[in-house]
């Protein structure tokens, strides 16, 4: 099924730091969060280094989406890393499987 949106979760390097997006194109947005860590370090994202993919959710609508964005982002840390956890056990980077 192709998604029109996604919710993504974000890692530095050692998983440490996490960041929760949404974005309607996943390979761009992982690209900027790489070009940002990079270079500009303006944002949380770049500034943590975040740009390696462990985690995401695709959605048929924006509303719906940014609902679960939304939810994710009033977790505590531990329930997160429940939730990347069960999707991806080794928190390995998921960037080849969407770029």
């Amino acid at each position: 099924m192709l998604y029109s949106h996604f919710v993504y979760i974000v890692a530095n390097e050692y998983r440490t730091t996490i960041y929760i997006g949404i974005t309607n194109n996943i390979q761009r947005r992982i690209s900027q969060h790489y070009f940002d860590s990079q270079n500009l370090k303006k944002s949380f994202a770049g500034k943590y280094n975040c740009y390696y993919l462990v985690y995401y959710e695709g959605f048929d609508n924006a509303s719906a989406a940014i609902a679960r964005e939304r939810e994710l982002k009033k977790w505590r840390r531990e329930k997160k890393n429940k939730l990347i956890s069960k999707l991806n056990p080794k928190w390995e980077s998921l960037n080849n499987q969407v770029i």
